[in-house]
């Protein structure tokens, strides 16, 4: 076994391991730590706690310190300088004629470099912009191109539940989220129905996935042969969640409908859901998990 604090360095992000050094350190504790970015200020979200040495990837780097007043103005004055470099670099982008969008700047703890998020549609040759941003700041430039999911997560904004998005309030990564998924959940493919602010498939179409997969292993599918009370039909709707089917029977009008409880069905032949090839080409852009 062996003793980890989990330290977080954005309000949602993902959670890193330290050696606390046999320091006892509390949850809503900040302390300094040593990151492949530089010296950092971040803050405890899980406290001292031991762990199998295979659940984490050794060796750990030790905390370096519990961060103290001067830190939190140092970080203070950090932010204000972010909102300066974001105004030049801004200005450098629009002198260099570059097709991107600038999303956020971060200063590391110790100053020792400046990173800069941004869009594009395509792959930018940003090399004499780096230059000029090192000109002006003269410290270590890095700029990092990211996906639309990353640029929600980082502007923040409301989903069309009216809620803060996800990805902003509590979500530290994203998980893949398939087409397959909105089929298997019967929701309209209309791509303005099942995207979400970043123009890709709703994160919330995850949450639900592992409910749906256990009721579709008892649910008859849409064109499933079933045997019912009154004999042999073909399913030609049903409901998930609450368990109902329509099914047309082979010995009556295939027009008339009857509604039955999935228990009280035997599936004889059951069906696949499937994605159309125009359902893919329409759809296909929306599945990214970047």
């Amino acid at each position: 076994m062996i003793e980890i604090i989990g330290v977080r360095f954005k309000s949602v992000g993902k959670i890193y391991y330290f050696d606390p050094v046999g320091e006892e350190y509390s949850k809503d504790d900040y302390v300094i730590v040593e990151t492949a970015r530089g010296v950092e200020i971040g803050e405890v979200v899980l406290a001292n706690r031991a762990v199998a040495e295979e659940a984490v990837v050794t060796p750990l780097k030790a905390v370096i310190r519990r961060a103290t007043n001067e830190d939190f103005a140092k970080s203070k004055e950090n932010e204000k300088k972010e909102k300066d470099a974001f105004d030049v670099c801004q200005k450098k982008i629009r002198e260099h004629g570059l097709e991107m969008k600038l999303i956020n700047v971060e200063y590391t703890f110790d100053g020792s470099k400046i990173l800069f998020y941004f869009t594009a549609d395509g792959r930018i040759d940003f090399r004499e912009l780096v230059k000029s941003l090192a000109t002006v700041f003269r410290t270590r430039i890095e700029l990092r191109q990211i996906g639309v999911r990353d640029e929600a997560k980082m502007l923040g904004g409301l989903g069309i539940c009216g809620r803060e998005l996800c990805c902003r309030k509590f979500l530290g990564d994203f998980e893949p989220v398939s087409i397959k998924m909105a089929k298997e959940q019967g929701l309209s493919l209309n791509p303005t129905k099942i995207s979400g602010t970043c123009g890709r498939l709703m994160c919330c179409l995850k949450y639900e996935q592992d409910t749906y997969e256990k009721l579709l292993k008892r649910t008859p599918k849409v064109d499933a042969i079933v045997k019912t009370p009154d004999g042999k039909g073909r399913v030609v709707d049903n409901n998930i969640l609450t368990g109902k089917l329509k099914v047309t029977l082979d010995k009556e009008d295939g027009n008339v409908l009857h509604v039955y409880d999935v228990k009280d069905v035997v599936i004889i032949r059951d069906s696949q859901i499937k994605l159309t090839p125009a359902e893919i080409a329409e759809l296909k852009k929306l599945e990214d998990s970047k």
